[in-house]
């Protein structure tokens, strides 16, 4: 009998789950940030289709890592770093690398391209907010690194023509998104405890505009999608 438990806990972790099992969260992790990288070497090519891919798929793998971190009971504070240190790249400088080649493609000097590196600064600045604030479990402070990534992927892919001709949006831009990066704004999350309209009504309404903003757009809602998010967070904010 002392034999059988000792052999169970040589496969056992501390938290629980089965050490052979508990790498498959920090493999998913290391999928994202292969994703990632990947993103920014196509942002500087502004290759911004190949973009968009990469980092929804960096986005699928970042939802991934969790899912199986839980079913798997296969927490770590190496899987914790890993998955900050992962979206650093794939939700910050891949979005930082679009608006770098975003500001290359216009008139203005080139030295004033640098000013899209202020994105993974503040990405990053965010994520360590995040790490350390308790608040943070059901809800947001701040704008998720993922939801600003998508803002800046859904610019390249679809607006890339015209913002080269209107490049001070794009500083317009860099200075907001970055403020709402580390700021104190309250931003609901998809986590639902239920389904019941009074608890989650926010979360429904944002949900019916993304099914109408991909029926008429398409593939070219990802940016107003993230705006409407906005929107309807700080109306959330006055309006309780």
């Amino acid at each position: 009998m002392n034999n059988n438990r000792k052999n169970n806990s040589i496969f056992k972790s501390p938290e629980g789950g089965f050490r052979g099992l508990s790498h498959i969260p920090n493999f998913i992790t290391s999928l994202n940030l292969f994703s990632g990288a990947m993103a920014v070497y196509f942002a500087f090519q502004a290759n911004y289709e190949l973009v968009l891919i990469l980092v929804l798929l960096a986005a699928v793998f970042d939802f991934l890592d969790g899912f199986a971190a839980r079913l798997l009971k296969a927490y770590s504070p190496m899987g914790k770093e890993l998955d900050s240190l992962a979206d650093v790249i794939s939700f910050g400088m891949a979005p930082g690398a679009v608006a770098f080649s975003l500001l290359r493609a216009s008139e203005l000097p080139e030295w004033l391209a640098f000013a899209g590196f202020i994105i993974p600064v503040f990405s990053a600045l965010r994520l360590a907010k995040f790490n350390i604030d308790e608040r943070q479990t059901t809800s947001f402070f701040g704008m998720p690194t993922p939801a600003n990534a998508i803002f800046w992927i859904g610019l390249g892919f679809s607006y890339h023509e015209t913002l080269a001709q209107q490049p001070y949006f794009v500083l317009g831009f860099i200075a907001l998104m970055s403020l709402l990066l580390v700021s104190e704004l309250p931003m609901f999350s998809l986590k639902f405890k239920n389904l019941k309209w009074k608890d989650n009504s926010w979360q429904f309404v944002f949900l019916a505009v993304c099914c109408c903003l991909l029926i008429f757009l398409k593939l070219d809602a990802f940016a107003p999608i993230i705006s409407c998010y906005i929107i309807i967070s700080i109306t959330k904010r006055f309006v309780g």
